[in-house]
């Protein structure tokens, strides 16, 4: 999967783009590449939103694996979803949804709960998901971007910086290497990230997250490792059930 937002609304860290990259692409070049790189390109798809966003998405080669690969849209909000949740028929029981929703159908529900019906902490809801996944929702309505990371790492997500500035976020590795040069960084595990809150852990949902510089093995910067800061406090004002909510965690992450 692929996704790329342009950084006026995604705000992606500072930390992730390295001094020494100098062969940054545009993301339309980064976008080519990665439908390029499957064969035959009839196993892809891909929805541009202007110069805001594209995402891409290439069909499973078997139609139930371990690391399943989906793609939808619902109401002007679209998932990318790589891998499953163990628990999912426990969850859509819980959010009442029906016996066919797949696991991205599930995070778009999800999401439109906690935007549309909060404050609920979004860190809480994460935690309930029990698996190996990855996924990139995007909120074409209100222009935001949320994406995430299982702790168990079965699953894996890359994110980087592109010529123009705007954060690519894709499970490919040689795409990012290629479109990003030396700035990207793999997701850290355990942790999501909102164009408005920026990056936090689900797991440690009051401690900031701390960058680590990254040299590659030409002694290179790369782009920054995220990781939970076990000395730093979030200082943020006090709220009922003292959480984070969805839409609205403390900036300072």
């Amino acid at each position: 999967m692929l996704a790329i937002f342009h950084k006026a609304f995604a705000n992606p860290p500072e930390e992730l783009n390295s001094p020494a990259s100098r062969k940054q692409k545009l993301p339309d070049e980064t976008l080519e590449d990665f439908l390029n790189s499957h064969h035959p390109r009839t196993n892809t798809f891909s929805m541009s939103f202007g110069q805001a966003a594209a995402l891409a998405y290439v069909r499973p080669d078997t139609p139930f694996s371990l690391h399943q690969r989906m793609f939808c849209g619902l109401d002007d909000i679209y998932c990318l979803f790589l891998g499953s949740l163990n628990n999912l028929c426990s969850l859509i029981k819980q959010y009442g949804l029906s016996k066919g929703t797949n696991e991205a159908m599930f995070v778009i529900e999800a999401y439109r709960t906690l935007r549309d019906r909060g404050p609920y902490p979004a860190d809480q809801v994460m935690k309930e998901l029990e698996g190996s996944f990855s996924f990139v929702v995007y909120d074409s309505k209100a222009g935001t971007v949320f994406a995430a990371l299982g702790s168990d790492g079965g699953a894996k997500l890359y994110w980087g910086i592109a010529a123009d500035g705007s954060v690519v976020i894709s499970d490919d590795l040689e795409v990012i290497k290629a479109g990003c040069d030396k700035s990207f960084a793999p997701f850290p595990k355990g942790c999501m990230f909102h164009s408005e809150g920026g990056l936090m852990s689900f797991e440690h949902p009051m401690n900031k997250m701390k960058a680590m510089p990254r040299i590659d093995s030409e002694g290179a910067m790369c782009g920054a490792n995220f990781k939970v800061d076990v000395y730093t406090r979030v200082n943020s004002i006090p709220r009922r059930g003292s959480e984070t909510n969805w839409t609205d965690w403390d900036s300072s992450h």
